[in-house]
């Protein structure tokens, strides 16, 4: 039976709590399956809760408590150090580039694993997701009411997420917003792609020209939605792709920016606004980028 503190949670992220060391693919299986009901119906994964509802969820494997891989000493204390603020309600992290959000589709440890690993004890969830190689603000709740409160500004627009990017050329005007909707596919293989599509979901970013390079320009995006790797095919549908992408970027931008010291994709996220608390008050946190992509704009060839 579902508890007061878990009323308002999504149906997907209430199981991944409950079956820890279930596979997510083996989690969205058995939601897409129908094999979880809700007061006896079925229920789509963005279902959300309500006090009292009584969950069911079929008989499945779940992983022997030593199965989860532990993080080394090196990525425990690199997470210490990359704490922005916490109190009793949020951890704000500048999640490094290369770590994931979370383990899943073959990737054993994720950041949010790697500080339940080092906080045992904590309860600790994800408010919202970055990609693998994306760094910058990572907002983790510590309780459930903080949890709610957050993905509800989310959902109503109210998080204002600021990230910024180097992109391939130089766009005319300073200013210009990408407003396509986005739809997810999986290709053969397992491989996620995102592509413009009328019949996607809609999806807004807003650039704004910060700096201009020979071959390249540094960005400030806003996302009015948070589509998966909205920045990235937003930013190849106006022309100009992102440094380092390796999956919807342009091959001989990539290796122009390789042969600059870049070894990453150049998308961080900045900061991250929001109202929180009783009183609404507006909180503001933000992560510097990392000394590797500020190096590489130091090398950068201005624009003639």
């Amino acid at each position: 039976m579902v508890d007061a503190e878990r009323e308002g949670q999504r149906l997907d992220n209430y199981l991944m709590t409950r079956l820890k060391g279930v596979p997510k693919s083996a989690v969205y299986r058995l939601l897409r399956t129908g094999q979880v009901r809700i007061n006896g119906k079925r229920a789509k994964p963005e279902t959300r809760l309500a006090g009292g509802d009584e969950v069911r969820i079929p008989p499945v494997r779940v992983a022997a408590p030593d199965a989860p891989v532990a993080p080394s000493t090196k990525l425990r204390d690199l997470l210490s150090q990359r704490v922005i603020f916490e109190d009793n309600h949020l951890l704000v992290l500048n999640k490094p580039s290369g770590l994931a959000t979370h383990g899943g589709s073959g990737v054993s440890l994720g950041a949010i694993e790697a500080l339940r690993a080092s906080r045992p004890g904590e309860s600790l969830e994800l408010v919202h997701r970055l990609d693998r190689d994306t760094s910058g603000v990572l907002l983790v709740a510590k309780r459930m009411s903080a949890l709610r409160a957050l993905q509800a500004a989310i959902r109503e627009g109210a998080m204002q997420k600021r990230y910024l990017a180097l992109i391939a050329g130089n766009p005319k005007r300073e200013r210009f917003d990408v407003d396509v909707p986005l739809r997810k596919n999986t290709l053969q293989g397992g491989e996620r792609m995102v592509q413009v599509d009328p019949a996607g979901k809609p999806s807004l970013s807003r650039f704004r020209v910060l700096q201009r390079f020979q071959h390249a320009c540094l960005v400030e995006v806003e996302i009015e939605t948070g589509r998966t790797h909205q920045i990235r095919v937003h930013a190849l549908h106006a022309g100009h792709p992102l440094a380092g992408d390796d999956k919807y970027g342009e091959a001989e931008f990539n290796k122009l920016m390789r042969e600059q010291g870049l070894r990453r994709m150049f998308l961080h996220a900045h900061s991250l606004s929001f109202p929180f608390g009783a009183d609404g008050e507006t909180r503001s946190y933000s992560a510097p980028l990392d000394d590797d992509l500020r190096a590489l704009l130091d090398r950068m060839p201005a624009r003639r």
